[in-house]
């Protein structure tokens, strides 16, 4: 079967051509560059509707062949803009309409991972896909493409060119970013990840702060009076650009290390346009290494947006379903990578091997067996992070360590199981605590038992927060359950004090999203158990489930393809 795909979800239009061998027939794209501002959805659309009819013949030149020897047409359903979606969607049905083939549309986030496997080889990766309008972390697990973690709010693509205009630095800001950065040093900026999500809104607003002190200062300067005493404070636009990079990239990188660790996957690749960037590609591949896992990243030609992921994917999902029917070809403009199943999908048995004197191996910290006065005993270990540059690494890792020590305390006087606290060493950035013997939640395999816990989860993570502790990362990684089927709270390295409804139902989030890695037929149900646990531990009758629900899900809508 020979598929042809047609890509136009932002500003790339591209057309590609693809067989069931997995062989790339051809690849042609042309891409929009707006002379003022970002991308504009309309102007989209319009490149897309000239440069389709140019792109299809120049693919079928390409690959040697003519439009009746095509046998399907593929196309990017979402997500994306609407009206270049709309655009892509009525060209694809007027092609198949007019020779009289097939029609699918297919997934645009989960193209670029079918591309980067193909390319690259990889068989069950955790990918960190980014790009404009998309900022994920996504993992196999039961059938579907699993979104681990995602920007709460702006992708990072977006982020970089929004900075790059603000600052009059031009578009795309990502590649003058990059080599601005090159001569750099570090200036503090936020640095904002919530469990295995994140947020870029604060690091950008920081950030062009700091470049609009600067502008003003290079204006005052201009009175020879003060001049000297200014000068002083300057901090370069190279400067900020690195901090940047460096701050927005450790954080990427942070979260495709959580899930890697959740899932304890062998493989990481990274896709999507802002593959280009050198030291994002470093930092992933270090991460990579430093876990036992191996790094994988595709020619940049398939980690932009193009056609030739289009087509491969629909012949993947052809395969298994067959065409849409052409009353089903609408495009989502909010389509979702954890939507549909995936059954062409093979999982690896593999996992990440850990050496032999390490207990367990986390996103953040080593485990160790230790004693502390003739008791067992374990040492976990936050160990420099490579791929961070000092500055922001030796801060990370002492103020978790600080926090952790402080929450695993506190958090008892709600009534809350936590290991018990022996010993803090904060220039080793070390904890030594009481060792428990017990079960990760996520491997509780009786439903009954499963739920039972659920309920009790949701009623403990409910009086932690009433004491205002939010935990930040509660995952099923962090759940223990121990010989009496009670659950015991590890790993408080995220949290914080706060009474913002926003940041309870961000932690609540966290472990909806780390409970994808259960059958995602079960998973909903326990997630359920868990809010009905959580609001029967307030007496306050304000708080409903309704009103939790709504919020999470609005919370989860921020992560949605947002241009």
């Amino acid at each position: 079967m020979i598929c042809l795909g047609i890509e136009g979800t932002a500003e790339k239009t591209g057309v590609g051509i693809a067989d069931d061998n997995g062989n790339i027939l051809a690849n042609a794209g042309n891409q929009l560059f707006p002379e003022v501002g970002g991308i504009h959805p309309r102007e989209a659309a319009e490149h897309h509707a000239k440069w389709i009819p140019k792109l299809i013949p120049k693919a079928l030149s390409q690959a040697n062949l003519e439009l009746k020897d095509i046998d399907l047409i593929s196309f990017s359903k979402g997500p994306g803009l609407g009206p270049a979606l709309r655009t892509v969607a009525t060209s694809a049905r007027t092609l198949a309409l007019s020779i009289n083939k097939p029609i699918i549309g297919v997934n645009h986030c989960i193209g670029h991972i079918e591309i980067g496997k193909l390319d690259t080889g990889a068989i069950d990766p955790v990918s960190l896909y980014v790009s404009g309008g998309n900022s994920q972390v996504i993992a196999y697990e039961y059938g579907r493409y699993r979104v681990f973690g995602e920007t709460l709010d702006i992708a990072i693509g977006n982020c970089l060119d929004q900075f790059g205009r603000e600052t009059n630095l031009g578009h795309p800001g990502g590649p003058v970013i990059e080599e601005l950065a090159k001569d750099g040093n570090y200036t503090e900026l936020p640095y904002s990840v919530k469990g295995m999500d994140l947020s870029f809104s604060g690091l950008l607003s920081a950030a062009i702060r700091k470049h609009e002190k600067e502008v003003l200062k290079k204006d005052i300067s201009k009175d020879i009076s003060i001049k000297n005493d200014i000068s002083k404070e300057k901090i370069a636009i190279e400067d900020i650009c690195y901090s940047l990079q460096e701050t927005a990239f450790s954080m990427l990188t942070e979260v495709t290390e959580r899930a890697l660790s959740h899932t304890k996957k062998e493989e990481v690749m990274l896709c999507g346009g802002v593959a280009a960037n050198k030291r994002l590609r470093e930092m992933l591949a270090i991460m990579a290494e430093e876990h036992y896992a191996e790094f994988f990243m595709p020619k940049m030609e398939y980690c932009g947006d193009n056609g030739a992921m289009i087509a491969w994917l629909g012949i993947l999902m052809n395969n298994s379903y067959g065409p849409d029917k052409i009353e089903n070809t609408n495009v989502i403009q909010r389509f979702r990578t954890d939507e549909i199943d995936v059954p062409w999908v093979k999982t690896s048995t593999k996992k990440i091997a850990i050496p032999e004197d390490m207990i367990a191996k986390g996103a953040e910290s080593d485990i160790y067996s230790s004693s502390w006065l003739n008791k067992e005993a374990i040492i976990k270990k936050r160990n420099p992070k490579s791929y961070r540059t000092p500055e922001i690494d030796n801060k990370i890792r002492k103020s978790r360590t600080k926090k952790e020590a402080k929450l695993l305390s506190h958090v008892k006087e709600a009534g809350i199981r936590s290991p018990i606290l022996y010993d803090v060493d904060l220039a080793d950035s070390a904890i030594v605590m009481e060792a428990i013997d017990g079960k990760l939640f996520k491997d509780i395999d009786d439903s009954a038992i499963a739920k039972k816990l659920a309920i009790a989860i949701g009623r403990d993570i409910g009086l932690m927060h009433q004491i205002n502790i939010v935990h930040g990362d509660i995952t099923s990684s962090n759940i223990l359950i121990n010989s009496d089927n009670c659950p015991i709270f590890i790993d408080f390295g995220l949290g914080k004090y706060s009474n913002l409804i926003e940041d309870k139902c961000v932690d609540l989030l966290v472990l909806k999203k780390s409970l994808q890695s259960i059958d995602y037929k079960i998973a909903g149900n326990i997630f359920d158990n868990v809010l009905d646990g959580y609001i029967n531990s307030y007496e306050d009758n304000d708080l409903n489930k309704d009103k939790i629900i709504a919020k999470i899900a609005e919370i989860e809508s921020r992560g949605r393809y947002t241009h």
